[in-house]
C-alpha cells in the first residue's frame, strides 16, 4: 500500500501519538497501515478535519482507558479503527448497523478461512 507522503506528514503533524520513524509512519501489521489509509482517503474527501480527527481519537483512547486499556501503545490503531467507525457513522457516511453488519460478515468468513488462505466474502456471510 502506497501512502501519499504529503497526506501522511500532515496527519503526523496534526494527531498526537501517531508511532511513527524518521521516514513517516510505522505500523506492525498490514491492517494498521489500511486503517491509516482509510483515514486519509477521508481526511482528503472532506469527511472531517484533522482537527476533529484528533478530537474524535483522543475520546475513543479516553474511553478505552477509562475500560482499563494499559495505555501501552499496542492497542494504539485499535483505537484509530474505533474512532474512525464513530466518525464515518457521525457523519452519515454509512450507519453502525451497517458497520455491525460488515464486521460480523468478516468474523463469519475469517472463522471458516483456513489460516494464510485469503478470506473471501460471501453472501451468506451478511445472513
Amino acid at each position: 500500500m502506497t501512502l501519499n507522503p504529503r497526506s501522511a506528514a500532515q496527519a503526523i503533524d496534526s494527531v498526537p501519538g501517531v508511532p511513527r520513524d524518521a521516514e513517516g509512519p510505522v505500523f506492525k501489521e498490514p491492517w494498521e497501515a489500511q486503517a491509516f489509509a482509510m483515514a486519509l482517503a477521508l481526511h482528503e474527501r472532506g469527511v472531517f478535519t484533522w482537527k476533529e480527527w484528533a478530537a474524535t481519537l483522543a475520546a475513543e483512547i479516553k474511553r478505552a482507558q477509562a475500560a482499563g486499556d494499559p495505555d501501552t501503545g499496542e492497542t494504539y490503531y485499535s483505537h484509530w479503527l474505533n474512532a474512525l467507525e464513530r466518525i464515518v457513522a457521525a457523519r452519515g457516511v454509512t450507519t453502525t448497523d451497517t458497520l455491525h453488519r460488515y464486521r460480523d460478515a468478516w468474523n463469519r468468513a475469517c472463522d471458516r478461512t483456513p489460516h494464510g488462505k485469503p478470506i473471501v466474502l460471501r453472501e451468506e456471510d451478511f445472513a
